[in-house]
């Protein structure tokens, strides 16, 4: 029988929360120093306590990536398990992978997403009446467009402030960051959409059980 992925779920979305709001305190330190990023020699106290803000900032974003993180691979792992149960013809990829998709260079742009894809179609399955479903993967795309596109600005913005000689260039490198900082809070939002619609999915056989009436399928 499926474990409910339920308590790992709230804790993710919790957690989630908390990375967003990590995210949008970021993305204000990015636009204060920016603010300070001018060419008036009388702002340069200014900007060292806005670098210092910002530095503050990028700490806690550390740290809440990895907290949430390895809550949520617990949460995923489970989420992969349960959705096996459902439609294992479905689940082409080891349940490992659940795990391992994350950290394989290169390939964790798109190996999580192809996991996620199949527990997401697999637990459309979890049916009292056994028939088929397809559920709109809206919200798993969407999650995942925003991952990669967070990741992609995060790096130009990182290359842009390593390749920075001059003000106007750093400039243009804090907005870069500011801009990734940003696409990765909404990329958490999208990601409690998913955990949260995914969840509620594998859990409908436990809402049906002892019943012999087809009830009503829940909207994801």
């Amino acid at each position: 029988m499926p474990r409910s992925a339920g308590n790992l779920a709230a804790a993710v979305s919790v957690l989630l929360v908390a990375a967003a709001a990590v995210d949008v305190f970021t993305v204000w330190a990015g636009a204060n120093l920016y603010g300070h990023l001018d060419s008036a020699p009388a702002g340069r106290t200014g900007r060292v306590d806005a670098a210092h803000v910002l530095d503050m900032a990028g700490n806690l974003q550390i740290g809440a990536v990895l907290v949430t993180g390895v809550v949520f691979i617990a949460w995923f792992y489970q989420a992969r398990v349960n959705a096996e149960h459902f439609a294992q013809d479905v689940c082409t990829m080891a349940r490992g992978w659940a795990i391992g998709a994350w950290f394989v260079p290169v390939g964790n742009l798109w190996l999580p997403y192809r996991v996620a894809s199949e527990m997401w179609h697999a637990s459309a399955q979890s049916t009292s009446d056994g028939s088929w479903r397809t559920v709109s993967k809206a919200p798993v795309n969407a999650w995942w467009a925003l991952v990669i596109a967070s990741v992609a600005v995060g790096r130009v913005g990182s290359a842009a402030t390593d390749a920075a000689t001059t003000l106007a260039g750093l400039r243009h490198a804090v907005a870069l960051t500011a801009l990734g900082d940003l696409l990765n809070a909404v990329a958490a939002v999208l990601a409690i959409v998913f955990v949260r619609r995914l969840t509620r999915m594998q859990q409908a056989p436990h809402r049906f059980a002892g019943t012999t009436a087809v009830e009503p399928w829940p909207a994801p």
